[in-house]
Order: structure tokens, then C-alpha cells, then sequence
């Protein structure tokens, strides 16, 4: 993929809800993506003492979720290797893979406030073109505070205004576990797939 600008949006996807879709969407659109990858993490790093649903179901439900987006594809590139899947592996080894586009790294403003503390941060600075932040009203990020604990970050943010989203991961398994009503914050087809499989219940 010569001379593309790839999007790289990793998670665990537990589920996959309408707001990733969505802040997929905007990010081809904002940040003039040729493609996204959805790149699905088994188990990360920051999450190991909490239960996450087998990987095989967070696939199946990826894979539903962006079946009618062309821009977005699923890279199983951290599900074909051992951990610990860390980000600057990661994109070390799409930069290895598409050596001739540029990798956008796509991250929230929580994560880019967080980044002194990712793992090998400056590394990860050095392997993407540039990091595309969507905002968060909510978790306002001093971009000089993380400028000064990780060199080089301000030069390669780009903000991107997201829509005002109330759904996430976690509210969906509570919701589920509470006998809530969840259908409208999934795709259809992840809906049917979670009640046909009984999970999170």
C-alpha cells in the first residue's frame, strides 16, 4: 500500500458497540484515512486482571460490526503473535508491513494524557506518522505536560472533534448483566450474536 495513510485503531472490542464504528468513521473522514484497521488485542497489557470475553467471540462480533464499512478492515496482527501486545510493537510491525504508508495512530484524549506511562512511548512516537486524538470533553488532556515527559508529541497530535458518545464497552456487559436494554448501542448483527452465544449475561 504505497504512499497510503493507514489508520491504526486497536481495543479489545468487548463488545463492539455503534461508538467504535462511528470513531472509526470520523477518523477516515477527518484525518483523510485511505483505510482503518481495527486491530483486535487478545489480551492487553493494562487488563490482565480483568475478565475479557475468549478472543474468538470479540473476532466473530469485529468482524459483523464492520462487515459494511469498506474504509475499515480487521488486522489480526496482534492475534498472530505471542504476548505481551504492546503499541510499539504493534505499529513496528505494520511499519513493516505497509513500509510506504504512513501510520496514523488513533487514540482518545484519555489515552494521549496516559501516554507517559504506555510502554516504550517514545518508540511509539517514532513508529507512527502521526497520532489522531479524539477529543473527550470529559478528560481534557495538558498536551505540554505530556510534551514534557515524552519529547516529540506535540509535533505529531492532531485533534479530531468527536461526537458526544454515551456508549462504551463496559456499560453494554452491565447493562446485559443488569437485564437492561442495550439493542441500540450495537450493530444488529453483534446484537443477534450476543444473544445467540448468551454473553456477558
Amino acid at each position: 500500500m504505497s504512499g497510503k495513510r493507514i489508520g491504526v485503531f486497536g481495543g479489545t472490542f468487548d463488545p463492539p458497540h455503534t461508538g467504535h464504528i462511528l470513531l472509526a468513521t470520523k477518523a477516515i473522514d477527518r484525518l483523510h484515512l485511505d483505510r482503518l484497521l481495527c486491530v483486535l488485542t487478545p489480551v492487553p497489557p493494562h487488563k490482565l486482571d480483568q475478565y475479557i470475553i475468549p478472543v474468538e467471540h470479540r473476532l466473530a462480533m469485529l468482524k459483523l460490526a464492520i462487515a459494511g464499512e469498506p474504509g475499515i478492515k480487521l488486522s489480526r496482527i496482534e492475534m498472530e503473535r505471542p504476548g505481551p501486545h504492546y503499541t510499539a510493537d504493534t505499529l513496528r510491525l505494520l511499519g513493516e508491513e505497509y513500509p510506504s504508508a504512513d501510520l496514523i495512530l488513533i487514540i482518545g484524549e484519555d489515552s494521549l494524557r496516559d501516554l507517559p506511562t504506555w510502554h516504550r512511548p517514545t518508540d511509539i512516537l517514532a513508529a507512527c506518522h502521526k497520532i489522531g486524538v479524539f477529543r473527550r470533553p470529559d478528560t481534557p488532556v495538558d498536551l505540554s505536560a505530556v510534551e514534557r515527559l515524552v519529547p516529540g508529541t506535540q509535533a505529531k497530535v492532531r485533534f479530531v472533534d468527536a461526537p458526544l458518545l454515551d456508549i462504551s464497552s463496559r456499560d453494554i456487559r452491565q447493562r446485559i448483566q443488569h437485564n437492561q436494554p442495550f439493542q441500540h448501542l450495537l450493530p444488529p448483527d453483534v446484537y443477534a450474536y450476543i444473544m445467540k452465544h448468551k454473553l456477558y449475561g
